[in-house]
């Protein structure tokens, strides 16, 4: 299945694929961030890290699966390696610092802001950074409200995350 609007092109797999790819980083991350909290004498850094890891990877694969469904007809698409792995760095280590803070000080109003906002511009850094590495023969321009909204609902469903993950219980529940 192939939809086109306006020159631009795009199928069904891949944001299907993308989607998939977050999800299964999204509950692996899950499942080792809220280990140490179900299990006495677990290493909660190594958890919390593995977490950040599997999450951050997870988001950003599902990223770069969706832009590399992305085409334009006749205009090859190219990317910048070190901005693209330097936008993989950033959703790592911004959702760390977010699963850190929740996952020492709990689920409190305080750290559950702070951390979701940490973690939530850390993935709109991530992904603007990603569209950055794009070489194109053409230029992206932005809606400087739009860029604002997708940061704002960047924080609110990462803070929203991070309380669900402080949440989790069991395997079931890290799936959903």
């Amino acid at each position: 299945m192939q939809s086109t609007v306006d020159g631009f092109n795009y199928g069904l797999v891949t944001p299907t694929v993308a989607f998939l790819m977050a999800c299964l980083g999204g509950a692996l991350g899950l499942r080792c961030a809220t280990r140490p909290l179900a299990v006495t004498g677990s290493w909660r850094p190594g958890w919390l890290a593995l977490g950040s890891g599997a999450i951050g990877s997870g988001i950003w694969t599902m990223h770069f699966i969706a832009m590399m469904g992305f085409t334009i007809e006749n205009t090859p698409i190219h990317y910048d390696r070190l901005m693209t792995f330097a936008s993989l760095a950033v959703a790592v280590v911004m959702v760390g610092i977010g699963i850190f803070i929740v996952g020492y000080r709990g689920a409190t109003g305080t750290a559950l802001f702070t951390g979701g906002t940490i973690t939530g511009l850390g993935i709109a850094s991530m992904h603007y950074l990603g569209m950055a590495s794009m070489s194109l023969d053409g230029r992206l321009e932005y809606n400087t409200l739009t860029v604002a909204a997708s940061v704002a609902i960047a924080m609110a469903a990462a803070t929203a995350a991070l309380w669900a993950a402080a949440q989790a219980k069991g395997f079931l529940w890290s799936v959903g």
